[in-house]
């Protein structure tokens, strides 16, 4: 049997379609029910569906005022607040496209994405590093946007722009990411074959919102299938997590890995409402699985996706993935395991993992790039297709490295460190402090030992903190191919945990 599974058809959108007004419709028809919490350590504040619909209208306005055509990009500078996703969902409302980023990047980092994009306007907040551009600045005005008139929404082909994302390639480029209007109805795929999402669900997803993974299952998968989205305030550690699922009866509880992991090693309040929890951005070791199910009763389900197209793969509440698989292919996918002839391989034999390009949830394409050609989208993730269709992630093609969820070019980390006076070269490479504990370690070759503080205040100009190593170390040589390439995958056998 052939590694192939074909369960379409397709989500088909009308002819005239706006990705907004599909999120926000059934929040309308519920205008009294709580869509979004913000929780506080010391209060919560509950936005209802009706003021959300309003300020997202009323923000759609404010932006077309200033003189913004649809198909214009807006750079989103923005914290952990209620101002994102008004400003999201306002100017995908209004026919613009936004353009969500990391509070956390450097103005190198922003700069460089920004030119990428060519916002015609930036929505930011204050002590949030601006790009260099000549693009206008302005701030959030909530009680402003909720009393501007409502922008009437503006449809038109499924197709067209709605937003843009960023991801890393293994060029040290980041590639901007170009997703259409049709993208939500492919993640219906995910209600019930990962998250079992219901309408009177509370959805608590621990990552930041500027987070693919956040944005998409934190805040519109539970608007558009009618739930509520519960947002932890910025800057809420692991510890504090369980006290606020348990005050605000979150039933769904969305994170990476290491955030389950931290909590176990905490206190556990007892969490009588939570079903079930969303595991994704990393892979999920059976041993936490295990670890969080003991502790709580509850089963995690892990799903595996990509920036591109977010996740297709996954377990869910009435699926679970079988242990050490990442689980099965979600409902209206079309997806293979490629051998390098590009033809499906046998069950049970490696393979690259590949989508149908007519799938609606992939992406149009990276800017400045040809949209993809072919039957299918390769993801350079390699895997095994068991009989049953389960399937086994076995590792990247590329030398992508993965910080806590986000993939990391190591080009790019390695490139803040070649001013260092005395480095003589350097790479970047994933190593296991612990079972189940992945950091980035920078390795380098230098006419002596440099200062750990050194490397790491070097790092802190010019990347995000998620892109910077946790382990610095010295080797003789690093390892090379014959032909002088570095060969990152080797590095990992030469990390030794007591060196600084």
């Amino acid at each position: 049997m052939l590694s192939l599974i074909d369960t379409r058809p397709f989500p088909v959108a009308p002819p005239r379609f706006n990705l907004a007004g599909h999120v926000l419709a059934r929040a309308m028809e519920r205008p009294d029910k709580p869509a979004l919490v913000l929780l506080h350590p010391d209060h919560d504040q509950s936005i209802g569906t009706h003021d959300l619909v309003a300020m997202v209208r009323g923000l759609a306005t404010a932006l077309l005022d200033r003189g913004l055509i649809p198909g214009d990009r807006v750079l989103l500078r923005l914290g952990n607040g209620l101002p994102f996703p008004l400003a999201f969902l306002g100017a995908i409302w209004a026919g613009l496209v936004p353009v969500p980023t990391s509070a956390a990047l450097t103005r190198a980092e922003i700069s460089k994405l920004s030119a990428l994009v060519a916002p015609r306007l930036i929505l930011a907040e204050p002590g949030i590093a601006l790009p260099e551009t000549d693009a206008p600045v302005f701030g959030p005005a909530l009680t402003t946007w909720a009393n501007l008139p409502p922008s009437p929404l503006h449809l038109g082909d499924p197709d067209r722009e709605a937003y843009v994302i960023f991801t890393s390639g293994t060029s040290g480029t980041p590639m901007a990411v170009s997703h259409a209007h049709r993208v939500i109805l492919a993640r219906a795929a995910m209600h019930a074959g990962w998250e079992g999402l219901l309408p009177d669900d509370r959805l608590l997803h621990a990552g930041a919102l500027n987070w693919t993974y956040t944005l998409g299952t934190g805040l519109l998968d539970p608007w558009t299938t009618g739930a509520t989205a519960l947002v932890p305030a910025a800057g809420t550690l692991p510890a504090a997590l369980p006290d606020l699922l348990a005050r605000s009866q979150a039933t769904i509880f969305a994170a990476a890995p290491g955030v389950f992991r931290q909590m176990l090693r905490g206190h556990l309040s007892p969490l009588p409402q939570l079903r079930h929890g969303l595991s994704a951005g990393e892979a999920l070791p059976d041993a936490l699985r295990k670890d969080w199910h003991r502790a709580t009763g509850t089963d995690l389900h892990e799903a595996l996706g990509m920036s591109e197209i977010s996740t297709f793969l996954s377990g869910s509440p009435t699926r679970p993935a079988p242990p050490g698989t990442a689980g099965y292919v979600q409902t209206s996918r079309h997806v293979a395991v490629l051998g390098p002839d590009g033809q499906p391989v046998n069950r049970g034999e490696p393979g690259e993992l590949a989508v149908a390009t007519a799938d609606p949830g992939l992406m149009r394409g990276y800017i400045g790039q040809p949209a993809p050609q072919g039957a299918w989208f390769r993801t350079g993730d390699v895997v095994q297709m068991a009989a049953d269709g389960a399937v086994t992630h076995l590792g990247r093609k590329d030398d992508l490295l993965n910080a806590g969820g986000f993939r990391v070019s190591p080009t790019e980390v390695e490139t803040a460190f070649h001013t260092i006076p005395g480095l003589l070269s350097c790479a970047a490479a994933e190593v296991e402090v612990t079972p189940g504990t992945r950091i980035i370690a920078l390795f380098y070759e230098a006419s002596c030992d440099i200062a750990p503080q050194t490397l790491q205040q070097c790092a802190e100009k010019t990347l995000a903190r998620w892109k910077q190593p946790r382990h610095y170390q010295r080797l003789a040589a690093l390892p090379r191919t014959a032909n002088g390439k570095i060969t990152r995958r080797a590095l990992a056998a030469s990390f030794r945990k007591d060196d600084p």
